[in-house]
């Protein structure tokens, strides 16, 4: 029978993170105040973090500290600090989503384990491998992914698998998502997520998913080997963890799927109008869509209160207490014993000597701590007495003791400078292009590098940008059609994530890192010249300071709508069909009439752009004094004739009609 995955619960705060001890959890992953992707949840200061690992631990119960932000350059030695003190709070794992932050991390305390972030986009067994390399551990697997796909990941992958099994979903896939940050100013990416995903558009919610609920296919997730089971919810009550925790430790306990009364009993604590498991099953379609209503407000029931943890840790206790020398107590839970021994010494007894009852009355007195005493047995030898303070004293140590406190070693710490590329600046123009005809003689004169889609690819181009994503059922078919690009000119690749990175390699591309590789820092841009890119496309979340204090071969998004959205639930079907979607007719449209387009990329997924371009046409001048000479354009909907017109706008240094979006805001 395989093992069973560890049930890993959400902890915002103290209150839910007992609360999820209590319910049963294995392990419990929490923030600190900076650098993690619920900045809005309580999380936890260091004095907080380390309370906090000290009583998960006396459980038996893991922590991972998540640390799974973008980090600026400005912020790398705050954000190595934050590490360090989770680490020597004796954090078990950090969950990363910067390739440059986990670097470094891993340069400085190399038996640090790390968890790559869902914010890293990891979807496939190459990208683990990857990941592998770069000193991880475990992969937070995409929500995207099929039960197909999962179950070829556990048989290949050369680490960890962790799946989310419950609660709220993103439409985007996790770490594509750039709507609240250029839209609203709120960065999904560090954390500050607006939600826009929840909000109408074109008269509907088509954007708003119901949560997600894998509690009917809890055997399937044991048998393919899963390590971690992941429920969502650092922003929710720690009635919610306690009783979300609880329903899913008895489905794996005894090894079965939910009942329909125990899907109720989840829908009742919290639903969007019930749930979905459309990725899991491959069922992505309208039913995944669901709102908060007022019915589902109404339906939740009134939770118990919350008001302190229940559970207890059995323990056997034997104390020896001997004239002459210190006192001895062994304690020991399960497969754990330990024996304390102190610096208390008996004195003869002139009145009261110690007697069975009265040693084991103030050493089984364990009150708030974990532990509650099944066993005792007791060796006292001639007439000796303590005071009872002495008495307690000796039970309150041992207990610490039998914690971990004092048990600890220094986590190992390596002195190192941080990563900087080492490439020479780039005086390169690429663009990424829709459609072939968007392809003019014009474009073919001033772009270096011009990349198309792989599924729309022409001669007219000399690159082919990656899908986005590509799970481990789509590779061979992907492999095929990017063979087939290469035979008809196609020199380099527009690569986005890790798992693409040794595809591009083996058919002979000559790669450069799209802005979805999230490079918002030099150690990242070491990170990717290190992985074999000849040049990456900064972050479109940085300001022009931040892009200008970039190293090496950078190259600057100056024009384009950006796309805002990766989605694996097409959106076109419903907004008009796949003939409309295909040809960008389709549009989502907000509450203020701002109309951002939407294009299928690669089979069904949709790529939902800003409402408006960027553009840096006028401020050429300004991009060179930057140091900001590779430039990146991006063309989406525009027509052929709209594409020269942005290009005659760049060489003359004219602003663009409508484009007011600017790096920076400048």
């Amino acid at each position: 029978m395989r093992k069973l995955p560890e049930l890993l619960c959400p902890a915002g705060d103290m209150a839910a993170l007992q609360a999820a001890v209590d319910g049963g959890a294995d392990a419990v992953y929490f923030g600190g105040v900076d650098f993690n992707a619920r900045k809005n949840a309580a999380n936890f200061d260091v004095e907080g973090m380390r309370e906090a690992i000290k009583l998960a631990h006396a459980y038996g119960v893991k922590v991972y500290v998540t640390q799974n932000t973008l980090c600026f350059d400005r912020e790398i030695k705050a954000y190595l600090s934050a590490a360090e003190s989770a680490i020597f709070a004796g954090a078990d794992a950090l969950i990363v989503a910067d390739i440059g932050g986990a670097s470094e991390i891993k340069k400085r305390f190399p038996d640090c384990e790390l968890h790559a972030s869902t914010q890293m986009s990891g979807h496939n067994v190459a990208a683990a491998i990857k990941m592998a390399e770069m000193g991880m551990s475990r992969m937070v697997c995409a929500r995207e992914m099929s039960f197909e796909d999962i179950k070829t990941f556990t048989l290949n992958s050369p680490i960890e698998a962790e799946v989310f099994v419950h609660g709220a979903l993103c439409v985007c896939h996790s770490g594509q998502c750039l709507f609240s940050s250029l839209v609203g100013g709120r960065s999904g990416n560090r954390g500050e997520c607006a939600q826009p995903c929840r909000l109408p558009y074109s008269g509907g919610y088509p954007l708003s998913l119901k949560d997600n609920s894998l509690a009917l296919h809890i055997c399937e997730l044991i048998e393919c080997g899963v390590a971690s089971l992941k429920i969502e919810g650092r922003m929710k009550s720690p009635e919610y963890v306690r009783d979300v925790t609880r329903i899913y430790r008895r489905l794996l306990d005894e090894g079965r799927q939910a009942s329909g009364g125990e899907m109720r009993d989840l829908a009742e604590i919290f639903s969007r109008g019930g749930f979905t498991d459309g990725y899991f099953t491959g069922r992505i379609n309208k039913s995944m869509l669901g709102v908060r209503s007022d019915e589902d407000k109404r339906s939740t029931r009134e939770l118990e209160p919350f008001n302190g943890m229940t559970r207890k840790i059995p323990i056997d206790l034997s104390v020896r207490i001997v004239k002459g020398e210190p006192c001895r107590v062994t304690m020991s839970s399960g497969t754990k014993t330990f024996e304390y021994v102190s610096d208390i010494v008996p004195e003869n007894a002139i009145n009261q000597p110690l007697t069975y009852e009265s040693v084991k009355k103030q050493m089984t007195k364990f009150g708030s701590t974990p532990y509650e005493v099944r066993e005792f047995s007791l060796e006292l030898d001639g007439k000796v007495m303590l005071p009872v303070s002495v008495l307690n004293r000796l039970r309150r140590e041992t207990a610490e003791a039998f914690s971990g406190d004092g048990e600890q070693t220094e986590p190992r710490v390596v002195e190192a400078e941080l990563s900087i590329p080492q490439a020479k600046a780039l005086k390169l123009s690429t663009a990424s292009f829709a459609f072939p005809e968007q392809i003019t003689e014009a474009a073919k004169e001033y772009f270096d590098i011009r990349f198309l889609p792989l599924d729309k690819y022409s001669k007219k181009a000399n690159g082919v940008s990656f899908p986005a994503v590509i799970f481990d059922s789509e590779r061979e078919k992907v492999k095929s059609m990017l063979a087939e690009a290469k035979k008809r000119g196609a020199e380099y690749a527009l690569v986005g994530n890790l798992g693409h990175i040794e595809l591009a390699k083996e058919l002979g591309f000559r790669i450069y890192a799209d802005f979805r590789l999230n490079i918002a820092n030099n150690s990242s841009a070491a990170k990717a010249e290190e992985l074999g890119f000849e040049g990456y496309v900064i972050s479109p979340e940085l300001s022009l300071p931040q892009a200008r204090d970039m190293k090496g071969a950078k190259l600057a998004l100056v024009y384009g709508r950006v796309p805002l959205m990766l989605l694996e639930k097409c959106v076109g079907k419903e907004l008009g069909g796949c003939d409309k979607c295909n040809a960008g007719r389709i549009a989502l449209r907000d509450r203020r009439g701002a109309e951002f387009p939407v294009l299928r990329e690669w089979e069904h997924r949709s790529v939902i752009y800003n409402s408006l371009p960027t553009c840096m046409s006028d401020k050429q001048g300004l991009l060179e004094k930057n140091s900001l000479l590779g430039r990146h354009f991006i063309f989406s909907v525009e027509t052929a004739a709209e594409c020269d017109k942005v290009i005659s706008a760049f060489v003359s240094s004219q602003p663009v009609d409508g484009a007011v979006r600017r790096m920076g805001n400048q």
